[in-house]
């Protein structure tokens, strides 16, 4: 069983501040880095540290042929990756001292996907095999359809939220991994019980992983309810925590691990992540998980 994930490669920039910019402020940052990113990349990171059998499509730049050459290096498989003219995606971030972000994201080569390039890369996966994508790349109701017809298991992280997001075929989704604000424009629902019963009603087929932060996550399917505690720890930079979630629940679900197993090792691994500076960079091996 193999798991492509189609998604989006950014080049991150990130500033330290002591608060997030206001309109019309000029302010000067405390520290300056650049990180391999994009939630696409971050979760397809997560996924081969954490042992699974990832090939990662998609688009980028020559600029981001670094990145490239990294992936490869943590073991996910990049045949699937192609080099185009124009800029690799790229996200300018802000950091504050308490750990949380400000991102502003430009889709970049991430928003030049085409429909043959999805025919011709599912053409190398099967009805045993898992597709994973985010919405940081376009095409993506083209990308469900191919994917169903191929009997693949489709999971939709549909992050970050657009208005678009109603638009696509939701209902072949057999799994969404929503966090709390993507549950709420889902679902126009504010509390996770809520949030959960409507996504029930409507996708009755699927099951819905919500994450809610330091509060945890929850797990919900037909009658397979499971909730699991955040680990506590000393936040310095959230950036890629919920990827790298999504990217240990995955593959240890990929490697047959029972659920309630899953959800804690997704939830050490997210936590060790927001202890380190950086997106990719930053998310756990599972022996340290």
């Amino acid at each position: 069983m193999k798991i492509l994930n189609f998604g989006s490669v950014n080049v991150d920039y990130v500033y330290g501040v002591d608060h997030f910019v206001k309109p019309s402020e000029t302010l000067a940052s405390q520290s300056y880095d650049v990180f391999m990113g994009g939630k696409g990349c971050n979760q397809s990171v997560a996924l081969a540290k954490a042992g699974a059998e990832v090939y990662h499509a998609g688009n980028i730049g020559k600029d981001g042929l670094w990145i490239k050459e990294q992936l490869e290096k943590w073991g996910v498989n990049t045949d699937f990756l192609q080099i185009i003219d124009g800029p690799t995606g790229h996200a300018i971030i802000q950091v504050v001292p308490e750990g949380q972000n400000a991102i502003i994201i430009h889709g970049g080569a991430n928003r030049t996907v085409t429909p043959q390039q999805i025919d011709q890369t599912l053409n190398h996966f099967g009805s045993d095999d898992w597709l994973l994508f985010q919405n940081e790349i376009n095409c993506i109701p083209e990308l469900i359809e191919a994917a169903f017809a191929k009997g693949m298991k489709i999971i939709f992280n549909p992050a970050p939220m657009t208005s678009e997001v109603a638009s696509f075929p939701l209902n072949k989704i057999d799994v969404f991994i929503i966090n709390e604000v993507e549950g709420q424009e889902l679902t126009q629902q504010t509390s996770p019980a809520d949030i959960l019963q409507v996504m029930t009603a409507r996708f009755p087929n699927a099951a819905t992983l919500l994450t809610l932060g330091e509060k945890g996550a929850v797990y919900s399917h037909q009658n397979t309810h499971t909730q699991v505690e955040a680990q506590r720890v000393k936040t310095i930079d959230t950036t890629a925590a919920g990827d790298t979630f999504i990217g240990y629940f995955l593959a240890s679900q990929a490697l047959g691990l029972p659920l309630e197993e899953s959800l804690n090792s997704a939830s050490k691994a997210a936590a060790i992540c927001v202890t380190r500076k950086g997106g990719a960079i930053s998310i756990p091996n599972r022996e340290e998980v």
